[in-house]
C-alpha cells in the first residue's frame, strides 16, 4: 500500500465499498447498499493507491458518530470525529498502520489536533492500532448487541 492520496468521494467509490465484505466477526462493518447517499452527502473521503484504486475510506465529523452514543455523553464538543474504512482484503495484513499514519497526516495539515474515533470494543486490532498512534479509551456505550467506546487524541501528544 503505496502511494496514497484522498480523492473525494464519489457514486463508484460508494458504490465500492457498499460492496465490500468483511468476515466474522469484521462483518459487523459491513455497509448496507442503501448507505450510497450517506456517503455523498456528508464529508466522506476515499482513499486510493498510486494507481487511483480505492483501499480505504474516510469521514470526518457527525456522520463518524455512533448515534447512541450521544445519550451516554460520549460526543461532547471540543474533538472532530473520524471514522475510517479499510479494503477488507487489506485487513489484518500490517496495512493498517501505513493507512491510519496517512489518514492522521491528512487531518493534521488540515488543521486539525484534537481527534476522536468511534470503535466496538471487540475490535481489538483497531483498538490496538488506535493506542499506537497516542488515542486513549474515553467514553463507553453500548446499544442491545454492541459494546462501543470513543478514543481521543490531543495532537500534543503524537509522536511522528
Amino acid at each position: 500500500m503505496e502511494g496514497l492520496s484522498i480523492m473525494d468521494m464519489n457514486e463508484t467509490f460508494a458504490k465500492e465499498i457498499v460492496s465490500w465484505k468483511y468476515e466474522s466477526p469484521y462483518d459487523f462493518y459491513n455497509i448496507a447498499e442503501n448507505s450510497i447517499k450517506e456517503f455523498l452527502k456528508n464529508e466522506y473521503y476515499a482513499v486510493v493507491d498510486r494507481r487511483n484504486q480505492l483501499v480505504g475510506f474516510l469521514c470526518l465529523g457527525k456522520p463518524a458518530q455512533i448515534p447512541i452514543g450521544s445519550p451516554f455523553g460520549a460526543y461532547p464538543e471540543g474533538y472532530i470525529d473520524i471514522g475510517i474504512g479499510i479494503k477488507p482484503e487489506l485487513t489484518g495484513r500490517g496495512n493498517g498502520s501505513i493507512f491510519f499514519s496517512f489518514v492522521l497526516n491528512y487531518i493534521e495539515r488540515k488543521g486539525i489536533t484534537l481527534i476522536r474515533l468511534s470503535v466496538a470494543k471487540f475490535n481489538h486490532r483497531a483498538i490496538h492500532l488506535y493506542e499506537k498512534f497516542g488515542f486513549v479509551k474515553a467514553v463507553e456505550f453500548s446499544n442491545e448487541s454492541t459494546e462501543f467506546m470513543t478514543m481521543v487524541r490531543d495532537g500534543s501528544i503524537f509522536q511522528h
